[in-house]
């Protein structure tokens, strides 16, 4: 930050000595470490909230996107759902048509077919007959 080097210091330290003498050094320097401390203190707590603010503002960015994208998706579904369901009316609309129209019409009569006669048990002996000797 300020890029002070130990000779700097070893000046500093010099001229504190001459000006304020030595029986109030020490407490002076120990009051000048107390206020640094705290001020670093407060810069890292300020850099710690600008952080955190930024954080902040990067989540609602994302949410935002998230909610686009979400809006985005559920009306593109909604599209294709009403265009699926326009399709199935238009391909059950004929089919529906034909069954009015089957159902409008009368039904179709039936006429009476005859019925072939019943063979004698006798023409069935021979053909229980060759059953039986493949069984045994």
């Amino acid at each position: 930050m300020f890029d002070v080097g130990f000779s700097e210091l070893m000046v500093i330290a010099v001229v504190a000595l001459v000006v304020i003498g030595p029986e109030r050094l020490p407490k002076v320097a120990r009051t000048a470490g107390l206020l640094l401390g705290r001020l670093q203190r407060y810069v890292s707590d300020v850099k710690a909230d600008i952080n955190r603010e930024m954080q902040l503002d990067e989540l609602k960015k994302l949410q935002q996107q998230m909610t686009d994208q979400v809006t985005s998706l559920e009306t593109s579904v909604t599209h294709e759902m009403r265009e699926v369901e326009s399709s199935m009316n238009n391909a059950i609309a004929p089919l529906a048509a034909d069954v009015a129209d089957v159902a409008v019409s009368p039904a179709p009569t039936l006429e009476a077919t005859p019925v072939a006669a019943a063979q004698p048990v006798e023409t069935l002996a021979p053909a229980t007959a060759a059953a039986e000797t493949l069984k045994s």
